[in-house]
């Protein structure tokens, strides 16, 4: 058990039943029409997913997000903070607003972000850890998760940088780094789950 960002596809995006993103994403196009722009419709299949063709996302929250938060407090203003951190829906797309949605049977509404908004953010707080090159790319069945368990553990006492210090801070940022280019580069929602 955990939490989880993950990508869905077309069929779970589309699905109404009770494991499906269907309420969600009727509730998003409703919003996008309000606003004046069209439905989010081009959801890639799940098919396209195939696990371990780092076209699927997965990762699992799991380790303390202090160090993280007290990165962004420093390197963020609150606004940016709660983009970066608060949504529990990331869309490929851009929005001038976040948009607020009821979510499975939560008694508040949770946060739909733009990726083309979280990922500057992102970067800003990568280049302030200065992230090594050798963290992974994409994040299909808990690649990154297992490199910091591991290879950054490894690699970390040879290099110089922040990202040193804290491993735990570090995790996150990349996470937040490759969910938001995960789905730019996919066109695909990532879920909080």
């Amino acid at each position: 058990m955990g939490v989880y960002l993950v990508s869905v596809g077309a069929e779970e995006w589309f699905d109404t039943e009770e494991d499906g993103w269907g309420e969600v994403a009727s509730g998003i196009d409703a919003e996008l029409r309000r606003r004046g722009l069209p439905p989010y419709e081009d959801v890639p299949p799940e098919a396209d997913f195939a696990p371990g063709s780092g076209q699927a996302f997965e990762e699992k929250l799991a380790l303390s997000m202090t160090g993280f938060l007290a990165l962004c407090e420093t390197h963020l203003s609150r606004e940016e903070s709660e983009i970066l951190c608060g949504w529990t829906v990331l869309v490929p797309f851009s929005l001038d607003e976040e948009i607020w949605l009821p979510i499975e049977s939560d008694d508040h509404e949770s946060m739909v972000a733009g990726a083309p908004q979280v990922l500057p953010l992102a970067e800003k707080l990568a280049a302030a850890m200065d992230m090594p090159a050798e963290t992974p790319a994409t994040c299909d069945n808990l690649d990154l998760s297992r490199w910091f368990r591991h290879q950054a553990k490894d690699l970390a006492p040879a290099r110089t940088g922040p990202w040193t210090q804290d491993l735990d801070a570090a995790f996150y940022v990349a996470l937040f780094l490759r969910a938001a280019q995960h789905s730019i580069r996919r066109g695909c929602p990532i879920v909080c789950t």
